[in-house]
Parts: C-alpha cells; structure tokens; sequence
C-alpha cells in the first residue's frame, strides 16, 4: 500500500531522512522506532507531503506522491495524527470534527458524514459528552481522542499516527493503543511512530528502527521485542507494557 524507496529529507544542509526505505501493506499496523531527533516525525511529514523530500520516491497504492499538496495526498486517502495533537483549540469538539471531513463537505455526503460521527463516538464516548465544548479546555488523553476522531473523519485508508501516547498516563496511553488495535481488527491500515517501543511493537505487526535518519534494523514485531540491540537502545526497564495484568 505505501512504499517508500531511498527517501531523502533535508532540513537546510542538514540530511534528516538517508536512502530509507520502508513499506507498509494493506491492513497491517507498522511502526517505527527510534530516539527523539532520529527522523521518525519527519519520515509521517514527507509522506504527507507537510516536508517535501529531495531524493527518492514515496508512492501510495501505486501513485507516486513527491511534490503534491497536503491536501491532495488527504484526498488519496493517507490522514496523519500529528505529534503534539495539534487540534483547534479555539474551536469546539463538534467543529474540529467536522473539519476532519472538510473534503468531504459541499457534495451528498452529509449522511455519511453523520455515521462517521458516530463510528468517532463508538470509539471515544466522552467526545460525544463534549461535542459543544472548546477543545483546548480538555484534559490532554481527550485531546489526542479527538486528535484521532478528526483524521479518521476523512476516511482514510492509511492512518499516520505520531507519539499518540506522549503526555498520557499509563491508563490512557492503554485505551489508545486498544483502540488502535480495534482499527486494525476493522480493516484500517496504520503507521504509527511511538517512543513506548514496548507498546508500539505489541500491537505491531512489523517495525523499523530508524537512528539518525537511517533504518538499521527491520523486523517482525515479535522479532524485534526479541532483538537484544533493541531490548538494550529502546525496552528498558523503565517501559511498562500497556499489557500488564491483562494476560
């Protein structure tokens, strides 16, 4: 589904991304891994297209998308949760989830658009209890609820998840990744960059992990919670498994 192929970012004369390549297929949960400052955010933002890459190709079920704008690449069918949220504080629940759907507005779509509101709400309740409030006065794993429910009111068909777990207390950080794990049982195909590489790779079907702008190792996520390079760089004792007291 996306294939990327000798990928090259630059910031200035700083090389961010070096020749990655990676690919991810239809249905599967990839993600990446790796320290802050190794290039995983800016990897989500050439693939829409937010950084435009100097070398190499990125192609989405076989369309190559070098050089078009943000909205174009939405329009393919690729939403990205942004590292931070970065939801409309000023505007209510209901506002930026109907901005999720600008694409979507001005033809017949609004009966759809209504059953993918509650597809949002089946997901995350409390943002049905919230709809008419302003975004920026809830609580941080709300925010990253509704930072979600937005790109999902595109319809995507490959959904780009940066660090949905930054902030969130243990509990949270589980209900996200549950969810994300519910997505992927609904056919939804995912991206997801997360510092909580445990995490990550126990919902993962594969992974990558990228250092300083490059893929050193590549995997199975079962493969790589086994590796002892990546046990040792990135599941320190200090990560704790969303699982736990669970199995």
């Amino acid at each position: 589904m996306l294939r990327i192929r000798n990928l090259q970012t630059f910031y200035g004369q700083i090389r961010a991304l070096d020749n990655v390549s990676l690919s991810v297929k239809e249905g599967e949960v990839v993600t990446l891994i790796g320290a802050n400052g190794a290039g995983k955010s800016t990897l989500l933002n050439t693939v829409s297209c937010l950084i435009p890459s100097r070398q190499g190709e990125v192609s989405f079920q076989g369309e190559r998308l070098n050089d078009r704008p943000p909205e174009a690449v939405v329009r393919l069918g690729i939403s990205q949760v942004p590292e931070g949220r970065q939801i409309f504080q000023p505007l209510t629940v209901q506002e930026n989830l109907e901005l999720g759907a600008y694409l979507r507005h001005g033809g017949r779509d609004k009966g759809s658009i209504r059953q993918d509101l509650q597809m949002v709400f089946s997901l995350f309740p409390i943002l049905a209890e919230r709809l008419e409030q302003v975004a920026g006065t809830l609580s941080g794993g709300e925010q990253q609820m509704l930072a979600i429910g937005r790109a999902l009111m595109s319809r995507p068909k490959l959904l780009l998840l940066d660090e949905p777990s930054m902030g969130l207390a243990p509990r949270l950080v589980a209900d996200i990744l549950q969810t994300i794990i519910r997505l992927r049982e609904e056919g939804l195909t995912i991206l997801v960059v997360e510092q909580n590489a445990r995490a990550a790779l126990k919902i993962a079907d594969r992974g990558y992990v990228l250092e300083t702008g490059k893929i050193i190792l590549q995997g199975t996520a079962s493969e790589l919670l086994e590796d002892n390079d990546v046990k040792r760089a990135y599941l320190g004792r200090d990560y704790r498994e969303f699982t736990e007291g669970r199995s």
